[in-house]
């Protein structure tokens, strides 16, 4: 995870083009990865092999675009759920099928949009409402808002899927002129 792509975005790994203030504070008093490693790259897939545990050709959903995940297979927010947790989603699933094994679920059709996004919950019976505003700050309310809910008295599992890490890359409109008057410079040509 310290590749320059990252680098640019958290200034705990390096602070020559932007702060991270927040994000450093928590790399400081907790952990910082160095070197990580995922089973597949893809968002869907990935999703896939977590919340099972297995691999893609294990667990059936290979790639983002032609696969629908078996929601009956064994999951680890099921196994949470058995032994107590409150468990929930918020932001991106991408797996094609209403989740299980969560209590809550607030998530994004598809890829998501950046901007006035459609969300689907078990309140809307998984249809999907357009909502107003950033996916980031949506995302980032209704998981708040969840933990804000829940029994306090009950251990939890909130999983917090942002849409922003995808491309194609855009901000917020209040941040569109944040780096108007800023220079960067080329990376490095070993990098290209």
């Amino acid at each position: 995870m310290t590749d320059d792509h990252t680098a640019q975005m958290m200034s705990c790994y390096d602070s020559r083009f932007i702060e991270t203030p927040h994000l450093d504070r928590i790399a400081r008093e907790g952990v910082r990865f160095t070197n990580s490693f995922v089973t597949n790259s893809l968002s869907g897939p990935s999703r896939a092999c977590m919340l099972t545990g297995k691999f893609s050709h294990k667990n059936g959903f290979t790639d983002n675009t032609t696969c629908k995940f078996d929601g009956a297979q064994q999951t680890m927010p099921k196994l949470l759920q058995k032994a107590g947790y409150q468990t929930a989603i918020v932001g991106k699933w991408h797996l094609q099928v209403e989740p299980k094994g969560f209590d809550y679920y607030k998530i994004l059709k598809n890829q998501g949009d950046y901007y006035n996004p459609e969300f689907a919950t078990k309140e809307t019976n998984g249809e999907y409402v357009r909502e107003e505003g950033y996916a980031t700050t949506l995302t980032t309310d209704y998981a708040i808002n969840w933990l804000d809910k829940r029994d306090k008295k009950k251990p939890f599992c909130l999983l917090v899927h942002h849409k922003a890490p995808h491309r194609n890359f855009m901000p917020e409109s209040k941040y569109y002129d944040l780096y108007e008057d800023a220079e960067f410079p080329y990376p490095d040509k070993e990098i290209l």
